[in-house]
């Protein structure tokens, strides 16, 4: 009896490495839109048990897998919509002294599943370069120290976080739970599209399905999370700059015209910075400055202008005026009582 029938398929079983097996099953994934096990299985003259467990070593080699319930019922794996495989990124010196003081910058992820993804890719740029090169870069990420104030310790939200992770790189669906400042907590059903870092924090920016409305959540505050099976498609006209056009800080108010007049003082440090993309310079003669921007976010704004007293004056709005002034005389009166 020949091999071929031996196999019981008509054509004898592919016997080669399994590295060359994985690399056929990557071009499988890539060139169709969902392939069952059943089918990997024949394709590659191997049983199921094997193939579950190549597909296991392509997702944990960083490829974006991904099953999902066809209309009859079977399980179908394929890569996440838009991923095409990338040839190895290599770096000059010059571009690995940017990433090594880049990563001394980030001390506001310890603590989270990101902060063990870095240390993973440097700890791979270190095996590939002589160990000269790597104490010269070390050197280098440690002459430029981060200041923190009033750091976030974002160690007790790792598994609400590695939740995240896992949502946004696959496209899930999430449930959460979310406690506003001051407010009971509440149940959101959540398109996760990004994650921001605002003043030393971090929030989660996605489509709401209850409040039909994008929503931003301060991770702080996010309870607990569960990843839905469900998949969800980024919309191709979603722009996050646009949404934050209309903000100044996180909170999405309705955008309205602002101008302060900046005196002598602090106008150099007001000329220094672009604070918002929709920001207008006026020079004075006297040498103040005043700054017009369209934006929302009035509790924001107040916070900002505030942290430069007495230096300043609110032209307009006039709400913005007399609120500006109310949070001055509370303080005073306050301790008028003492």
């Amino acid at each position: 009896m020949t091999a071929a029938k031996a196999d019981g398929r008509g054509r004898p079983p592919r016997k080669y490495s399994q590295a060359a097996r994985l690399h056929d099953l990557v071009r499988m994934l890539e060139a169709r839109h969902g392939s069952t096990v059943e089918e990997l299985a024949e394709e590659c003259g191997v049983n199921r048990r094997t193939v579950y467990r190549d597909l296991q070593a392509i997702q944990e080699a960083g490829y974006p897998l991904v099953k999902e319930f066809s209309g009859d019922g079977r399980i179908l794996y394929r890569f996440v919509s838009g991923f095409s495989r990338i040839p190895p990124i290599t770096f000059s010196l010059s571009e690995l002294m940017t990433l090594y003081l880049c990563r001394s910058q980030l001390g506001l992820l310890e603590g989270t599943p990101f902060i063990d993804d870095l240390d993973a890719v440097f700890g791979r740029i270190r095996a590939s370069l002589p160990p000269r090169s790597v104490a010269h870069l070390e050197r280098l990420s440690q002459t430029v120290t981060p200041m923190f104030q009033g750091r976030r310790d974002y160690s007790g939200k790792r598994d609400i976080l590695e939740a995240l992770r896992r949502a946004l790189l696959y496209q899930y669906r999430c449930s959460l739970r979310y406690a506003p400042a001051r407010r009971p907590a509440a149940d959101y059903l959540c398109d996760p599209y990004t994650l921001l870092f605002f003043k030393d924090a971090l929030y989660l920016v996605g489509y709401v399905h209850n409040r039909k409305a994008m929503r931003r959540f301060l991770v702080d505050r996010i309870e607990t999370v569960q990843v839905l099976e469900g998949r969800f498609e980024m919309p191709e006209k979603f722009d996050l700059d646009a949404v934050d056009r209309q903000a100044f800080g996180m909170v999405g108010d309705k955008p309205q015209l602002i101008r302060i007049r900046f005196f002598p003082e602090v106008a150099h440090l007001i000329r220094e910075r672009r604070w918002h993309p929709t920001q207008n310079l006026d020079e004075q003669p006297d040498g103040s400055l005043i700054l017009s921007l369209r934006a929302g976010g009035h509790k924001e704004i107040l916070a900002w202008l505030y942290s430069f007293l007495p230096h300043l004056e609110v032209l307009a709005p006039d709400a913005l005026r007399q609120d500006f002034i109310a949070g001055l005389q509370k303080p005073l009166d306050r301790m008028a009582q003492l």
